[in-house]
Order: C-alpha cells, then sequence, then structure tokens
C-alpha cells in the first residue's frame, strides 16, 4: 500500500493511494462490491476529540450528498454526507462504544459505513490522492 505524508500548517496528514477522497474529507475504500466510507485524518485533526456518533441504519438507502452520519466533537457537530449512493450494509459498532477509534485510527479502524450497490459513475468523480493532495495543499 502506498502512502503519502502531506505537512499542513496543523501538522502531518498521512494517506493510502487505496483510498478515493471527497473535497469535504471523507475517503472510500472499494473492495467488490462494497464500500467503506470515513473521515480522513485532516477531517478528524479538524474536529478534535470525537464524542459521540450518529449512524445510518443498515438497510437504509442513501443518495450521494445525502447525510448519513453525525460526528460530535469537543468542539462542534458535524453532519458527514456520503459520497456516493448505496445501500448501508454496515456500520461501525465499535464506534459507538468508542468513538476515538476514529482519532486513532481514521482511515482503517475508524471507518464509519459500509455501502453497496453504489454507481460507478458517482466513485468515478471522487479525488484520488494525488487530486487530493493538491486540493489539501492550496
Amino acid at each position: 500500500m502506498g502512502l503519502a505524508i502531506i505537512r499542513l500548517p496543523g501538522g502531518v496528514c498521512i494517506l493510502s493511494d487505496k483510498l478515493i477522497f471527497t473535497t469535504s474529507h471523507e475517503w472510500v475504500s472499494l473492495k467488490g462490491k462494497r464500500a467503506t466510507i470515513g473521515i480522513t485524518q485532516h477531517a478528524q485533526e479538524e474536529l478534535g476529540e470525537i464524542v459521540s456518533v450518529e449512524l445510518p441504519k443498515p438497510g437504509e438507502f442513501i443518495k450521494a450528498g445525502e447525510v448519513a452520519s453525525i460526528l460530535e466533537s469537543t468542539k462542534a457537530a458535524i453532519d458527514i454526507h456520503s459520497p456516493i449512493s448505496g445501500e448501508v450494509v454496515a456500520v461501525n459498532e465499535a464506534l459507538r462504544q468508542n468513538p476515538a477509534l476514529i482519532a486513532e485510527s481514521p482511515e482503517s479502524l475508524g471507518w464509519l459505513f459500509q455501502l453497496e450497490n453504489f454507481s460507478s459513475e458517482e466513485v468515478d468523480k471522487l479525488l484520488t490522492l494525488a487530486q487530493y493532495r493538491e486540493y489539501l495543499e492550496n
């Protein structure tokens, strides 16, 4: 797995080239017919300590751009919008008991939810690592 280390004014952001990204700092990992979604390390650093997580319901169909999750931190509560449309097939139940997993590992153990039946056309509109890196640096 290739990694990129980006130095930003607030610190260092480490990103994987196995992920695709949005300009609102969500990531998507594709494996077969399943898409796993979470927030980037950059987003997590902006939020600070996350104290609670509201996750979507399995079986629910979410459209791209709709609010899928809500993260509440010591700084603010933010809506997490689904980067792609699809049916929620799994949520990260571990976050309900331990929302700190997002801070510890936002781009792996801190994943939020998984979708199936998504559109490859929507996936194609997301940013590659190089595009996301350029977005962060500007």
